[in-house]
Formats: C-alpha cells, sequence, structure tokens
C-alpha cells in the first residue's frame, strides 16, 4: 500500500485502473450506494473499487466485492458491460488542482436472489433502483446513470 502522499501523486500523474459492481437483482434493479468519498461524494453510485499494481483482475474483483458487499463474486460470475473512463475534477484527498481519471472495467451481475447487504465505509447507505429510477434521479452520478438499460 502506497502512503497518501505517494498515492496522491499517482492520482495526480497517471489515470487508474477501476472496477464497477453493476449489481442487479431479480427483476432488474441496480444497487447503489450513497457515496461518503471523494470522488463522488455525495452521490449515488454503484459500488466499485481501483485495481492494485500486479494483482489479476479475477482477484481483484473478488477482494472489491468481498469488501464493499460481502459476496465473493468471481469473474465466472460477471459478465464484462464495457469499459468506461470517469474523470473528477476532485481527488480522494481533496487537494487542490489535482484531478482524479479512472479507467473503469464495468462488470454486471445479476443476483435472482440477493442476500441482505449492508453498508460499507464508502457508503451511508446502500438501495436497488430501477433502470429508469437510475436514468432520472437527479442524485444518481452521471457516470452511473450511463449504466441504466
Amino acid at each position: 500500500m502506497l502512503s497518501p502522499e505517494a498515492f496522491l501523486a499517482v492520482v495526480r500523474d497517471a489515470p487508474l485502473v477501476a472496477i464497477d459492481l453493476l449489481v442487479e437483482d431479480g427483476e432488474g434493479n441496480m444497487l447503489v450506494g450513497l457515496r461518503r468519498n471523494q470522488p463522488a461524494r455525495g452521490w449515488w453510485f454503484v459500488p466499485g473499487g481501483r485495481v492494485r499494481k500486479g494483482e489479476p483482475l479475477a482477484v481483484a474483483l473478488r477482494r472489491i466485492s468481498e469488501g464493499e458487499l460481502a459476496l465473493g463474486l468471481g469473474l465466472e460470475d460477471c459478465r464484462l458491460d464495457g469499459v468506461y473512463e470517469h474523470h473528477y475534477t476532485t481527488n480522494f484527498a481533496e487537494a487542490e488542482a489535482i484531478a482524479t481519471h479512472y479507467v473503469v472495467l464495468a462488470y454486471r451481475v445479476r443476483l435472482a436472489h440477493p442476500p441482505a447487504l449492508r453498508a460499507d465505509g464508502q457508503h451511508q447507505e446502500l438501495r436497488w433502483l430501477s433502470p429508469e429510477q437510475l436514468r432520472s434521479d437527479p442524485a444518481v452520478h452521471p457516470y452511473t446513470r450511463a449504466y441504466a438499460r
């Protein structure tokens, strides 16, 4: 793990690779969480996280799904929805004049019978939204709106 100062230098100088989890219930509603942290604090956003250097995607997907949702998802459980770019004017440290650039691998999974989920340190609360709610709710971040089908 990098120190906050070293990681801020990475954020300043390079794009980050991340995974977004597009978790749907049996009726096509998508799971979103109210973000606590920058970037995107205060927005409803899908769960996700960064891929660590040297970490295989399968390991990253499992770590992120376990850490954020207590679900041990594997690559075989999901399908790649697409590759996206997310650009923010802010950063995790709220340092001035340092933007954040993510290259995001979005993985979609449908859980016919989703388990009870609890919010983690990244999210104040979790909720399920229909595709229409994702598209129309102004509190849903535009990057998450783009995942609505």
